[in-house]
C-alpha cells in the first residue's frame, strides 16, 4: 500500500482570497515505511509575500521570484501522488490549497477518498490534546529541533514517524499484515469534509528488491541444511 506523508507552505490563509502555494513536499510510505523517495519543489505565487507568512516559513518573495509557477509542475505532481493516499495534518488547510491550484491550473483535482488526516486521527486517540505537529512530536520522542521554521519536506518527514506512531508505532511498520493496521487506525476516519478511507489491498512491491545474499551464501547455506539431515526442522521451511 502505498502513502505520502505530506505537507505544503502558501502566502496565507485563504485559497479563495488570493493566497497561493509556495511550497510542496511529500515523503513516499510503503506499507508504513519510508521508501526513501520524495516530492519537493517551491513555487512562485505569483504575487507577494505577506510579512505573516515570512516570519512562518522564511520564504521571501525574492527567493521564490525564479521559481516555476504551479502550472509548470502540476503534471509531475500528479505523477508523483498517483493513486497513493495523502497523509496530511489538518488536511482541510492542504487539499483547498492543492485543489484551487489544480482547478486553476486545468488539471483533476484530488478527491476526498484520497485524503488520510492524522488530526482527526490524534485527536480520537489522545481526545485531551495538544494535537499540533510539534506537541505530536514531542509527546513520541520523535526529534523535531530542525523545525525552527516550518517546511513542507521537513514537515513531511516529521508527519512521517508521527503516523506510524499513531496507527501503532514501529510495529505497525513491521506488521506483516498492513492493511489490517491501517483498517484499525482508520475505524471511523471520515469528518464532515473527508469521507472515511475504505479499505486497501496489498500491493506489490513496485520493482522488487535486488537479491542481498551472493551465489556462493547461498550454496554454503543450502549445504549446511543437507547436512542436518532430512529430519531436521528447518526443512519444514524451506
Amino acid at each position: 500500500m502505498r502513502e505520502i506523508s505530506f505537507d505544503t507552505e502558501t502566502t496565507g490563509l485563504n485559497p479563495r482570497g488570493g493566497d497561493r502555494l509556495v511550497e510542496i513536499g511529500g515523503v513516499e510510505l510503503f506499507n508504513h515505511v519510508p521508501t526513501g523517495n520524495f516530492y519537493h519543489v517551491y513555487i512562485n505565487p505569483e504575487r507577494d509575500m505577506p510579512v505573516e507568512a515570512f516570519n512562518v516559513h522564511g520564504l521571501s518573495e525574492e527567493f521564490l521570484s525564479d521559481k516555476p509557477l504551479f502550472a509548470q509542475i502540476a503534471d509531475e505532481f500528479l505523477e508523483f501522488v498517483g493513486d497513493a493516499t495523502l497523509v496530511i495534518h489538518n488536511a482541510a488547510f492542504d487539499m483547498g490549497f492543492i485543489n484551487m491550484e489544480l482547478e486553476r491550473a486545468g488539471r483533476r483535482i484530488i478527491p476526498n477518498s484520497q485524503v488520510l488526516d492524522t488530526l482527526d486521527l490524534a485527536r480520537r486517540k489522545h481526545p485531551a490534546g495538544p494535537n499540533s505537529l510539534d506537541a505530536l512530536c514531542s509527546r513520541y520522542g520523535i526529534d523535531n529541533s530542525r523545525r525552527t521554521k516550518h517546511g513542507a519536506l521537513l514537515d513531511s518527514e516529521l508527519l512521517a514517524e508521527v503516523y506510524i506512531e499513531l496507527i501503532g508505532g514501529k510495529q505497525a511498520a513491521l506488521s506483516l499484515t498492513p492493511d489490517e493496521d491501517l483498517s484499525a487506525a482508520n475505524a471511523g476516519n471520515g469528518s464532515a469534509e473527508f469521507g472515511g478511507l475504505g479499505s486497501f489491498s496489498a500491493r506489490q512491491r513496485p520493482e522488487p528488491l535486488p537479491p542481498r545474499i551472493r551465489d556462493e551464501e547461498f550454496t554454503a547455506h543450502k549445504a549446511f541444511i543437507e547436512g542436518m539431515g532430512e529430519d531436521a526442522l528447518w526443512n519444514r521451511y524451506r
